[in-house]
């Protein structure tokens, strides 16, 4: 069994897409790690806040089986293809973690860069994968989220309930 990491996104109808998200990869990885839901505002565009977590499980696809599986999800949800880089979201599932690995996998890059560089990404990570360490800095990814200037992005857990569970609060 392979311990992977994924971030979720959406600032598209976002309750509704990350719950049925999670819905999916329950159906297909069974046991699922979840961090807080948080809202960010977008980065490299102007549009709506998003609303962001990590999702931890354990999997027995190899990694060129996994992507293909996240990439079905996502267009299950109208993800929009076409769509520039930086641009309002149904659906994004980015894969920032697959074990230790570290370099470029079927055109993956892993770890993922953003883990370092965004607060929505570093903080959801550090709750669900804390004490693991980041496979090229050699620091675990609570350290890593202690050192983040959390002031370089604006960030704040929501409200979120997921099948009569709370995931997260605004407190």
């Amino acid at each position: 069994m392979t311990w992977v990491t994924l971030s979720l996104g959406s600032n598209l109808d976002p309750v509704e897409n990350l719950t049925s998200c999670l819905d999916a990869l329950l159906l297909q990885f069974k046991d699922l790690s979840l961090s807080s839901v948080y809202e960010s505002e977008a980065v490299g565009f102007d549009g709506d806040n998003f609303l962001n977590m990590v999702v931890g499980f354990d999997t027995n696809l190899e990694l060129a089986a996994l992507s293909p599986v996240l990439k079905g999800i996502e267009d299950k949800h109208g993800r929009d293809r076409s769509q520039p880089k930086f641009s309002g979201r149904t659906l994004d599932i980015d894969i920032l973690t697959y074990a230790d690995k570290a370099g470029v996998f079927n055109g993956i890059m892993l770890p993922r860069p953003e883990i370092i560089e965004n607060a929505f990404v570093l903080w959801p990570l550090a709750q669900v994968s804390g004490r693991l360490k980041h496979p090229v800095l050699k620091q675990s990814y609570s350290a890593l989220w202690e050192a983040y200037d959390k002031h370089r992005q604006k960030l704040w857990p929501v409200d979120f309930t997921w099948h009569g569970r709370k995931i997260s609060s605004r407190e």
